[in-house]
């Protein structure tokens, strides 16, 4: 919609006609949506000037456009104590989205809602209740019920998971860390965890390592994780292929772990119709085959069409393949290793390859070539010597297997 597109017009005139939609008193479907755009936008935009016209949405009958306004009043450090107060009552309505109202008002540091918000570390809802104990830890220093959102990051519903996560994060709850890894979620809230959690530059924080944090969340494997669902029987192999279309990252890394005790050459007919049927244009799914490539030891005579697979998933830059990336980089090395090796000196370049989490996935890779007596040649050695990694976790990674280019 318009309203959204405004976000790349940055200046006075995209923030006037956004503020002239807010004033409007049209109730039609498409001007309360526009509105919700809006008031998200204005914030994005950073447009201290709208905080009066943003804060007066809070008395809307749209709740969408209340949490919105809750949401964008945070974003841009409102002190409006008449908005505050009425983002504190609003914490009493169980039609609002408390969870916004909470993460804003914590997030404002507003200590006067701590009663309010306390009373709410028991709700029966566990994306409000976790927000709760995160905000009564930012608010208060008390950590009396963090640990709790540990049980919350493995409950049946992803959404929940995925929030807990945040939770975690807002309360800076780094003890909580080792749970976070093993938490059956997309790879991405793991890592976004490690990286706003982890104290900068240490090398070991709460008995983990971090390059072995960072190594297994790459490696991505189930086998890692504490799954919050199961199988009561045998599942048709088509039917763990298609669970991967899913949503549920439980259930998807439960059809990943049992799917790789199949064959690979059993699979493959059902895998290659489904890979060019849906897979090869369906993010999730593709990036479940792509582990699913680097887990079967043997694919028979099928082995160099998987490999292509996964060459070709190391150069796919569309934005919504990016996860799959470097977990291709590793299933390319499980698979061939000197296939990989000759576009590695590529991947490690931060000026060649942006993503650095490929680089990092390259830098593994190099270790365990180091490691199988393998040549990575001289180009490698000159990368770990001249350059540095703008990346402080890939930095730290090519230091590691800098040490193990001197002892060999």
């Amino acid at each position: 919609m318009a309203a959204a597109q405004l976000l790349n017009f940055p200046g006075w005139q995209s923030e006037q006609a956004l503020l002239q939609l807010l004033a409007d008193g049209d109730k039609t479907q498409a001007t309360q949506l526009a509105k919700r755009k809006a008031v998200e936008v204005l914030a994005r935009l950073g447009c201290r000037d709208a905080i009066q016209s943003i804060g007066k949405c809070l008395n809307s009958d749209d709740h969408y456009l209340v949490e919105n306004a809750a949401w964008a009043l945070h974003q841009l450090g409102c002190q409006d104590q008449g908005f505050i107060n009425q983002m504190v009552a609003l914490l009493a309505d169980r039609r609002q989205n408390r969870r916004v109202l909470i993460q804003s008002l914590a997030g404002l540091r507003v200590m006067q809602a701590l009663p309010e918000i306390s009373a709410l570390q028991n709700d029966d809802r566990p994306g409000v209740r976790g927000a709760a104990i995160a905000a009564v830890a930012t608010l208060s220093g008390s950590k009396d019920r963090i640990l709790s959102l540990g049980e919350q990051l493995f409950l049946p519903n992803q959404m929940d998971r995925q929030s807990a996560i945040q939770d975690v994060i807002d309360a800076g709850a780094i003890e909580l860390l080792e749970e976070i890894m093993r938490t059956p979620v997309s790879p991405v809230f793991r890592m976004r965890a490690v990286r706003l959690l982890w104290p900068e530059a240490q090398p070991l924080c709460n008995g983990l390592s971090l390059l072995d944090t960072l190594d297994s969340l790459l490696l991505d494997s189930p086998e890692c994780l504490q799954l919050v669902h199961s199988y009561g029987e045998k599942q048709e192999n088509l039917f763990l292929i298609n669970e991967f279309f899913g949503t549920d990252f439980s259930r998807c890394y439960l059809a990943l772990q049992t799917l790789a005790c199949e064959p690979g050459d059993r699979l493959w007919p059902l895998l290659e119709q489904r890979w060019l049927e849906e897979a090869h244009n369906d993010y999730g799914a593709h990036y479940f085959f792509i582990r699913l490539f680097a887990m079967i030891v043997d694919w028979g005579d099928e082995k160099a069409k998987v490999e292509n697979y996964c060459d070709d998933a190391i150069f796919n830059r569309r934005p919504q393949f990016t996860k799959s990336r470097p977990a291709a980089i590793l299933a390319l090395l499980s698979l061939q290793p000197e296939r990989l090796n000759s576009s590695l000196t590529q991947l490690l370049d931060p000026e060649l390859e942006a993503n650095w989490e490929c680089r990092y996935a390259s830098w593994m890779a190099a270790a365990q070539m180091i490691g199988m007596g393998m040549s990575i040649g001289t180009q490698l050695v000159h990368l770990h010597i001249k350059t540095n990694d703008p990346n402080a976790f890939v930095e730290s990674k090519k230091r590691q297997v800098a040490g193990l280019l001197t002892d060999f």
